[in-house]
């Protein structure tokens, strides 16, 4: 295969759609119109109560275990499988066998736990030191292993990989690398409904917005959802990467021309505490006409606290694209026409 090939975006994002849709626990989270900072309004997508798991990454390793679960099922059966199928006892039994690996800053881990447990299948979790161990509780709620793998969250991402060579596990990341890139891909494509719930409430409304702005860890949700803007949204907006100024690495290899680490002290944004990017995240990037914006541990703070005030509970990590608004706000040209989009990724912990 090659190299631009493997580096390649093309979701099925109709497949996600309708896989969810056909969910028991699907919704599609609200979209609010709130008064920020200066009495202008703003659009903020909810994502505190996604799925029971309260973040978008519900949306992601979810639906990127079924995916595998499902390749596993045509392998032995040659069947490929219905959502409803992901129920009956034969496909259960099955998944039961699989395990899924992965290491986890935060929300990534419990999306492999639910999936997991949703088909019946086992997870093994691990987890920095810096993790707090109420998550750790969280994880084990959902059926996964946790195992402590290092002081950092690198540390912990060389343990899952070794563990799932170790093992016959399957490493389910939310991060690529040379060599490991097309399960990633499914996670980015389970992040587009996002994206197509925004696009069908902007269509019927016609109160499309002129900045979103775009919070990034390792870039998985920021590259998934700029790609699809691009691709289907009828009035294009302004995209504003938002990333901690301790994490800046998708920043860092736009400026390098190359992906590129982006190493600093631990960052309270802790789920976007990421210093390597995701090289499939960082290419699709590259072709979105993104502009990309850090932002400091204190605005980070501010942000989660005044989301909250308005009526949506959150943290640093969730408020980061609220943050780059409310820094940028005296710079912007704020018309008639300016109307920006936060994604508030998670709730409180």
């Amino acid at each position: 295969m090659k190299h631009t090939d493997i580096l390649d975006f093309s979701p099925d994002f109709e497949q996600a759609v309708a896989f969810f849709k056909a969910q028991k626990n699907y919704a599609v989270s609200p979209m609010r119109r709130l008064q920020g900072p200066g009495g202008y309004s703003f659009l903020a997508k909810d994502e505190t109560t996604r799925m029971g798991l309260g973040a978008f990454k519900a949306l992601g390793a979810p639906y990127a275990v079924a995916r595998l679960v499902g390749e596993a099922w045509f392998a032995k059966t040659g069947e490929a499988l219905t959502p409803a199928r992901f129920v009956d006892a034969d496909v259960r039994s099955m998944a039961n066998t699989l395990t899924f690996v992965c290491a986890s800053a935060g929300n990534h881990g419990l999306g492999v736990a639910a999936g997991a447990q949703w088909v019946s299948a086992k997870s093994r979790i691990h987890l920095a030191r810096t993790v707090p161990a109420n998550f750790a509780e969280r994880l084990r709620a959902l059926g996964a292993e946790v195992v402590w793998s290092g002081d950092v969250y690198d540390e912990s991402v060389a343990a899952a990989i070794d563990d799932a060579a170790r093992t016959g596990a399957t490493l389910l990341a939310d991060g690529t690398w040379p060599g490991y890139t097309e399960i990633p891909k499914w996670v980015m494509e389970g992040y587009c409904v996002i994206a197509e719930e925004l696009r069908a409430s902007f269509e019927a409304s016609g109160d499309w917005p002129s900045h979103v702005y775009l919070q990034a860890g390792v870039g998985g949700l920021a590259a998934a959802m700029s790609h699809m803007i691009r691709l289907n949204w009828a009035v294009q907006p302004e995209l504003i990467v938002v990333e901690p100024e301790a994490a800046a690495c998708l920043k860092a290899s736009h400026d390098a021309g190359r992906p590129t680490r982006s190493d600093g002290p631990d960052s309270n944004m802790g789920r976007l505490d990421c210093k390597e990017p995701s090289i499939v995240a960082w290419r699709v990037l590259e072709r979105c006409n993104v502009t990309y914006q850090t932002l400091s541990e204190t605005d980070g703070s501010a942000a989660a606290a005044a989301m909250t005030r308005l009526g949506i509970a959150t943290t640093p990590s969730g408020a980061a694209g609220f943050g780059a608004l409310c820094t940028q706000l005296p710079d912007l040209t704020t018309g008639e026409d300016f109307l920006p989009l936060v994604i508030i990724s998670e709730g409180p912990a």
